[in-house]
Protein backbone atom coordinates (compact mmCIF):
# COMPACT_ATOMS: atom_id res chain seq x y z
CA UNK A 1 0.00 0.00 0.00
CA UNK A 2 1.06 3.48 -0.96
CA UNK A 3 0.40 6.82 1.01
CA UNK A 4 1.74 10.16 0.08
CA UNK A 5 1.52 12.71 3.05
CA UNK A 6 1.63 16.35 2.05
CA UNK A 7 2.71 18.69 5.40
CA UNK A 8 2.30 22.22 4.86
CA UNK A 9 3.02 25.23 7.89
CA UNK A 10 -0.37 26.28 9.31
CA UNK A 11 -1.24 29.74 8.23
CA UNK A 12 -0.63 31.66 11.15
CA UNK A 13 3.43 30.47 10.63
CA UNK A 14 5.85 32.74 8.85
CA UNK A 15 7.16 30.92 5.89
CA UNK A 16 10.82 32.22 4.63
CA UNK A 17 11.22 30.15 1.92
CA UNK A 18 7.56 31.04 0.30
CA UNK A 19 8.98 34.86 0.58
CA UNK A 20 12.22 33.97 -0.84
CA UNK A 21 10.61 32.19 -4.10
CA UNK A 22 7.79 34.66 -4.49
CA UNK A 23 10.46 37.86 -3.99
CA UNK A 24 12.52 35.44 -6.71
CA UNK A 25 9.18 34.99 -9.04
CA UNK A 26 8.43 38.56 -9.06
CA UNK A 27 12.09 39.68 -9.98
CA UNK A 28 11.73 37.17 -12.98
CA UNK A 29 8.66 38.97 -13.70
CA UNK A 30 5.89 36.65 -12.41
CA UNK A 31 4.11 39.71 -11.22
CA UNK A 32 0.19 37.84 -11.09
CA UNK A 33 1.83 35.48 -8.19
CA UNK A 34 0.37 36.77 -5.23
CA UNK A 35 2.21 34.54 -2.70
CA UNK A 36 3.53 30.92 -2.06
CA UNK A 37 4.08 28.67 0.50
CA UNK A 38 6.65 26.08 0.92
CA UNK A 39 5.82 21.87 2.52
CA UNK A 40 7.04 18.93 1.90
CA UNK A 41 6.09 15.63 -0.06
CA UNK A 42 6.55 12.46 1.52
CA UNK A 43 5.73 9.35 -0.34
CA UNK A 44 6.10 6.37 1.41
CA UNK A 45 5.17 2.28 0.70
CA UNK A 46 4.04 -0.30 3.81
CA UNK A 47 3.51 -3.92 3.57
CA UNK A 48 0.14 -4.57 4.98
CA UNK A 49 -2.43 -7.21 5.28
CA UNK A 50 -5.06 -5.36 6.44
CA UNK A 51 -5.65 -2.03 4.92
CA UNK A 52 -7.21 -0.30 8.19
CA UNK A 53 -4.27 -1.57 10.25
CA UNK A 54 -1.85 0.02 7.89
CA UNK A 55 -3.64 3.44 7.53
CA UNK A 56 -3.35 3.34 11.55
CA UNK A 57 0.11 3.09 11.20
CA UNK A 58 0.59 5.59 8.71
CA UNK A 59 -1.75 7.86 10.60
CA UNK A 60 0.55 7.10 13.58
CA UNK A 61 3.85 8.07 11.98
CA UNK A 62 2.60 11.52 10.15
CA UNK A 63 1.64 12.84 13.51
CA UNK A 64 4.83 11.88 15.71
CA UNK A 65 7.11 12.25 13.20
CA UNK A 66 6.55 13.42 9.80
CA UNK A 67 5.25 16.04 11.07
CA UNK A 68 5.22 18.90 14.09
CA UNK A 69 1.94 19.42 15.12
CA UNK A 70 2.50 22.47 16.58
CA UNK A 71 3.36 24.70 13.16
CA UNK A 72 2.29 22.05 10.53
CA UNK A 73 -0.96 20.18 9.22
CA UNK A 74 -0.64 17.12 6.81
CA UNK A 75 -2.88 15.49 4.78
CA UNK A 76 -2.63 11.77 3.76
CA UNK A 77 -3.32 10.34 0.27
CA UNK A 78 -4.19 6.59 -0.27
CA UNK A 79 -3.49 4.78 -3.88
CA UNK A 80 -6.27 3.68 -5.00
CA UNK A 81 -8.18 6.42 -3.52
CA UNK A 82 -8.42 8.71 -6.11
Amino acid sequence: MRARISVRLKPVIHDPQGKTVLRAARQMGYNEILSVRIGKLIELEIEADDKIQAREKIEELSHRLLSNPLMETYEIEWDGDR
